[in-house]
């Protein structure tokens, strides 16, 4: 049985053989959120992005729980006070019976990234974890883009607005991966209004399994 948690955004929190994974901690909804991070055993991070990463809680979750954390080498760079374990798109590996593969993330763009260059993300990574029962597919922020990975669950960004895919393109991307329950995610920045009605227009059309999370709803899957 696999316990699944929604935070904010985009942040997950995986229950599986024992083992606590918490992908994507980020800044919106900190303080209420942060007090269910606890026991953490495996931190991923998918790109720099803060609503993604927020590196005084990570720092903060790795010295109380000596948990593991993995995360691409741009993460590392521009949060130099973290120590991860740096992870590259194809990349494979086991923790304690776990896998997690690295998978490729193309990350939208917006003409307002030129007023921040260090908004631009040149390296952004998915995960699948698979556990022996089930595979979830963390997508990362994304754009429509060719591939052929597969898993039972997948958490598809929706929000549109040129940095992830909207409501039609995840419907069509989750469909690719054959999961059975799809849940959406990254439509909690106020910045970035999302219409979860259509959303779930879209998701039918396509005759897709899915589930939409309240903040900190858990299923068992």
């Amino acid at each position: 049985m696999m316990k699944i948690t929604k935070f904010a955004q985009s942040c997950v929190l995986i229950e599986t053989k024992g083992k606590r994974i918490l992908v994507d901690p980020g800044y919106l909804q900190l303080e209420e959120s942060f007090a269910s991070w606890t026991d953490i055993d495996l931190i991923l991070v998918t790109h720099k992005h803060g609503d993604h990463c927020h590196p005084e809680s990570i720092k903060k979750i790795m010295e109380r729980d000596q948990a593991k954390f993995y995360t691409s080498q741009e993460v590392a760079d521009a949060y130099p006070e973290l120590s991860p374990e740096i992870v590259k798109e194809g990349k494979i590996f086991d923790f304690e019976g776990i896998k997690v593969e690295v998978v490729k993330a193309v990350h939208g763009y917006i003409p307002a990234f030129k007023k921040n260059p260090e908004n631009y993300i040149h390296e952004n990574v998915g995960y699948i974890i698979d556990d022996g029962d089930k595979k979830i597919y963390f997508t990362s922020d994304i754009i429509l883009f060719d591939n052929d990975y597969k898993s039972d669950i997948v958490f598809v960004p929706v929000c549109n607005h040129g940095v992830v895919m909207g409501a039609y393109e995840a419907a069509l991307f989750a469909k690719e991966t054959g999961a059975s329950l799809v849940i959406p995610y990254h439509y909690d920045n106020p910045r970035y209004p999302t219409d979860l009605n259509k959303v779930e227009e879209e998701f039918k059309k396509q005759e897709l399994g899915y589930k939409i999370l309240n903040i900190q709803e858990s299923i068992e899957v």
